[in-house]
């Protein structure tokens, strides 16, 4: 499975050199990025269509990161070259047979003067010597209307990841701050967490085939995977890319400023002692992090001897992938009280799940159709929604079909079901960004809410005296002053937090020390979500739109 873009390596050296010129030419900020005003401005040399460059800004920026690098720009100059050639666009067009090692640039109209015309500029005085360099052309334009506490200048940020960073760190996470969110729901964002390639998570029982799945789509092993019929993979593993093949512990992995797995050390040592990163060079974890899960398992006995709260971090990986696979096999389809209760911890991650109903070449047609049945009925008592789950079936290892089992019919039912799902995995580095962006938005509501809640308990609290007793009475009837905060602020409900959680969190802290509303605060979330953040897509769209 190929989740790449043409790269630099398909051009021939001659042409690698052309379009490193070509790129420094059209970056007019210097930034290593190319978006919309330069793109259009340099695009338009080619004279084709505005349809087809909407087409070629589409397939190069695959990723929707609203810029191109140098990679994505070469792939845009291919695609133009073969477009000028009279080829139809099309996402697989680079991937058919083409030679794009002698695939000559494409027909730039007037640049060839213009990169002379820079050349002779440049010759004569240095732009620094003055000790400034030279003016931007485009003028500084800030995103927000008065209404807003700070403006951040839109020439300063150079991608949608970089606009949403600045965001956080100047209106969102002084609020999270102010009214310990960080305590209560998710701990404090880093650039890492913006940074980091997306995740797929693995959940099921034991021998169900998670780490073959991740073996299967490598197409080799990986540093630590172990696979057999007993329960092997006993602790949370993250495969990442990396420069060589190697086993990080996870205390090392947690306080690494460049992974996003900070956050876990609220785990503590006992869960990082099952938690391990095995890094690997391989061209499809340049684009995807897999995080590997022990098997859930059934019973009283197995739950109690956990050191670690599985549940919470399970919850904790759920929040930081992009999607999430839970496998069952066959003869698995039981749903314990540990897998229920970690399937519930997913709750309003519901469009990250898929299933997968794995070794199904292990019955025949007749019996896989009950198995499916059995599956579906399962889901059902423990899925609280009214859609229904997707379930991908197939055998997903690297041995052939069990064919005297599933017969032909069920032998091409198989191979489509796996293309459905590879599909569905090639797509998760293109909607990485619109991810993003939505996982901001919902911690950005999630946030406001939170801090509405805290200020409300706070002004419940008497000046002077009777303080414990309101703060036990406001613990033990939590549920009652969420109501009275979502009339008062006109709230959904469903946005709320869990009331358990909240009340066991909030057992540990002096509601009297908590922070009043501050309207500015509140005001500064809203222009972020009415203003900002729509600001941001606006410039940071495919400029053919």
């Amino acid at each position: 499975m190929e989740i790449d873009s043409a790269s630099m390596s398909s051009c021939s050296k001659e042409n690698q050199m052309i379009y490193q010129e070509w790129f420094s030419f059209a970056d007019s900020d210097s930034d290593g990025r190319i978006t919309g005003t330069d793109a259009i401005k340099f695009f338009s040399m080619s004279n084709l269509p505005r349809p087809d460059l909407k087409q070629v800004w589409a397939i190069a920026d695959n990723k929707r990161q609203g810029y191109l690098g140098l990679k994505e720009f070469v792939t845009a100059m291919q695609l133009v070259s073969l477009a000028q050639a009279g080829r139809v666009i099309t996402q697989d067009l680079l991937h058919s047979e083409v030679d794009l090692e002698n695939l000559k640039p494409p027909q730039m109209e007037g640049l060839d003067a213009l990169l002379a015309k820079k050349k002779r500029a440049h010759k004569p005085s240095d732009p620094d010597l003055n000790g400034s360099s030279q003016s931007q052309a485009s003028p500084t334009v800030s995103w927000f209307t008065s209404k807003s506490s700070k403006k951040v200048p839109l020439s300063s940020v150079t991608s949608i990841i970089d606009g949403l960073k600045r965001l956080y760190i100047q209106k969102l996470k002084p609020l999270e701050v102010t009214y310990r969110f960080n305590d209560f729901v998710s701990p404090l964002l880093t650039n890492s967490d913006f940074d980091a390639k997306p995740m797929v998570m693995l959940l099921g029982q034991y021998s169900t085939g998670k780490t073959t799945f991740i073996k299967h789509l490598l197409k080799n092993s990986y540093p630590g995977a172990h696979i057999g019929p007993e329960p092997t993979t006993d602790r949370f593993v993250v495969v990442m890319s990396g420069p060589d093949e190697r086993s990080i512990p996870g205390n090392t992995v947690a306080v690494q400023a460049d992974m996003p797995y900070s956050g876990l050390t609220t785990f503590g040592t006992a869960f990082l002692s099952k938690f391990e990163c095995s890094q690997m060079p391989h061209p499809l974890l340049e684009h995807i992090t897999f995080v590997d899960t022990p098997g859930v398992l059934s019973g009283e006995k197995q739950r109690t001897q956990r050191a670690y709260d599985f549940t919470g971090v399970t919850s904790w990986f759920a929040a930081k992938c992009d999607l999430i696979l839970l496998l069952f096999d066959p003869h698995k389809l039981d749903v314990s009280d540990e897998f229920k209760r970690v399937i519930s911890s997913l709750r309003g991650h519901d469009d990250k799940i898929r299933v997968v109903l794995n070794k199904a070449d292990q019955v025949d047609t007749q019996q896989l159709m009950r198995v499916y049945g059995a599956l579906m009925w399962s889901l059902g008592k423990v899925l609280n929604t009214p859609e229904v789950m997707r379930v991908y079936i197939g055998s997903f290892n690297d041995k052939p079909v069990n064919e005297a089992a599933v017969g032909p019919i069920g032998k091409e039912l198989f191979e489509k079901e796996q293309e459905d799902l590879l599909s569905d995995l090639k797509d998760v580095p293109k909607k990485a960004c619109d991810r993003r962006i939505n996982e901001f938005v919902k911690r950005a509501r999630a946030a406001k809410i939170h801090s509405y809640i805290i200020s409300h308990l706070k002004k419940e609290m008497p000046t002077m005296m009777g303080k414990a007793k309101t703060q036990q009475r406001l613990i033990d009837n939590l549920e009652e002053e969420f109501g009275k905060v979502q009339r008062e602020y006109h709230l959904p409900p469903g946005d709320f937090p869990n009331v358990e959680h909240f009340r066991e969190v909030l057992s540990g802290y002096s509601i009297d020390k908590f922070e009043r509303l501050k309207p500015k605060m509140i005001q500064a979330i809203d222009d972020m979500l009415g203003y900002d953040i729509p600001e941001l897509l606006k410039n940071f769209r495919n400029p053919y739109d």
